[in-house]
């Protein structure tokens, strides 16, 4: 099967490979789209690796291994391969396993489904995991103000859905020229608004005191680790205050002692929080057929696996604005 191989540039390498076999509990899924994720440029610029870096599969599953019981061969699947491993999403067949897979609603697109896996994941895991926020089905009671920092994004954007499922408001939402995408999602009449970051440092974070109004400031989601972003959300937390992070990588002494700050780390749902993500991803599904959970908007990038190079250079540059890229395998060169 063809494969494609990222290495720090991002330098993308198709190549040959054979096609994995599941293990116990493992699914392999013939993919149909390929989402992306910044990380997959970032990760060999860090580890200075050259391997399959794909982790949102969107396709057909081919085979079950053992302990398999919700899929079987032909079912439309997405799913959050495990990050590092063998058996990414940048080829003909990746492999996931069974509590990161989910059942594809008949109305929902290959492409739709690309955009969600990992994003999806990163914010359901800072929002509950990280905040300790009320989860959808124990919502909020009362006001919880809830900055979400770059709500434009992927993660962002799904962490705004699932705060709405869980009556966190007001959403105060920090975004550019994407505010559009954002307005959709949000619910002014509960108080949600969004602010531009483009405004400089010191009116925006006016702005965010001014949004919270006498309400304290406690939660922070900082979906973009870009600029000033966490050090604008250090300077508006009060006493008590959680802020969770994207990226590990950073100066975070400008983040006040008296707020507590974690990194969202999305691997986490094939470690200890299998059963957090088992949960979590059919609750995407269900969003999917409900209506309420709506995929982060697309573009598709032509030529298969031998478009990955361009939509990573783009991530790289920052032209990513409010859109997932997603690769179709099948008009990879070579494929049949």
């Amino acid at each position: 099967m063809k494969e494609a191989l990222i290495s720090k540039g991002p330098k993308v390498q198709i190549v040959e490979s054979p096609i994995p076999k599941p293990g116990p509990d493992q699914l392999v899924i013939k993919v149909v789209v390929s989402g992306s994720n910044p990380k997959d440029w970032k990760v060999p610029l860090w580890m200075d690796s050259n391997i399959n870096q794909g982790d949102d599969i969107a396709g057909i599953v081919h085979e079950v291994g053992e302990n398999v019981f919700e899929f079987q061969p032909g079912d439309r699947v997405a799913a959050f391969h495990e990050m590092l491993k063998p058996g990414g999403s940048y080829a003909e067949y990746a492999v996931a396993w069974q509590h990161t897979t989910f059942h594809i609603p008949k109305q929902t697109t290959f492409e739709e489904a690309a955009a969600i896996p990992l994003a999806a994941m990163t914010s359901a895991v800072g929002l509950y995991l990280d905040l300790g926020l009320p989860q959808p089905w124990a919502p909020a009671t009362e006001p919880i103000p809830l900055i979400i920092y770059g709500a434009a994004s992927a993660v962002g954007a799904y962490a705004v859905q699932l705060a709405q499922k869980s009556n966190i408001h007001p959403l105060i939402c920090v975004a550019g020229k994407s505010r559009a995408h954002v307005e959709a999602l949000i619910d002014a009449s509960k108080g949600d608004v969004i602010l531009d970051y483009r405004d400089g440092d010191e009116a925006l974070v006016a702005n965010l005191k001014k949004a919270a109004g006498d309400a304290p400031l406690l939660y922070g989601f900082d979906a973009v680790h870009e600029g000033n972003s966490y050090a604008n959300l250090g300077k508006v937390l009060g006493e008590g205050g959680k802020l969770t992070l994207v990226l590990p990588n950073g100066d975070y002494s400008v983040i006040p002692e008296y707020v507590k700050y974690y990194f969202t780390k999305v691997g986490r749902a094939h470690k200890e929080a299998e059963d957090f993500a088992y949960v979590y991803f059919r609750y995407f599904a269900r969003g999917l057929l409900e209506g309420w959970f709506k995929p982060q908007p697309q573009v598709v990038v032509p030529g298969g696996l031998g478009g990955v190079q361009e939509a990573l250079e783009k991530l790289r540059d920052g032209k990513a604005n409010a859109v997932k890229y997603v690769f179709r395998i099948a008009e990879t060169e070579g494929v049949e």
